[in-house]
């Protein structure tokens, strides 16, 4: 199944495989070689502590590498901004008329609410998908259903 992702969120699965695979692994390795040097590893603390190290290593570089595989990169600056989609960033108003909240809409693998970027696959995503500027969405999720406005939408 296809996912899709930002250029730049691909480029960030690129770093953190190269990062893994050129610092993290090795550094597993030579910790691996140094616990094996302390002789006997039937006790050997650090031995095993490497060992579990470098299987949290590994895995993460098959996950990394599975997620690229299945990446579609979506190539955000050849879309509009008429409609809420992929990529967009969407300025919301809540129904009181006070708070305003900015999103920008991302692959599952780029998400990170403390810096306004959701999943299109959260209930926000969703809701928001396909709307225009002037639109007023339903927002349910699992902690409460708010009323937005969409003030603006933009791809950045």
């Amino acid at each position: 199944m296809r996912v899709p992702i930002t250029k730049k969120g691909f480029e960030q699965l690129r770093e953190d495989l190269d990062r893994l695979k050129k610092v993290k692994r090795p550094k597993v390795i030579q910790a691996i070689a140094e616990a094996r040097a302390h002789g006997d590893l039937s006790e050997n603390a650090e031995y095993h502590a490497a060992k579990e190290q470098q299987s949290f290593v590994e895995g993460r570089i098959k996950e990394l590498e599975t997620k690229m595989a299945n990446a579609e990169i979506i190539e955000i600056g050849r879309l509009t901004a008429d409609k809420v989609v992929f990529g967009a960033t969407v300025v919301l108003l809540e129904a009181d008329g006070k708070t305003k909240k900015k999103y920008m809409l991302v692959g599952q693998d780029e998400s990170d609410l403390k810096n306004g970027k959701i999943s299109v696959t959260s209930p926000v995503g969703k809701a928001l998908i396909g709307h225009k500027v002037g639109d007023e969405v339903t927002i349910t999720t699992p902690a409460k259903t708010v009323m937005y406005e969409i003030l603006e939408i933009s791809i950045e």
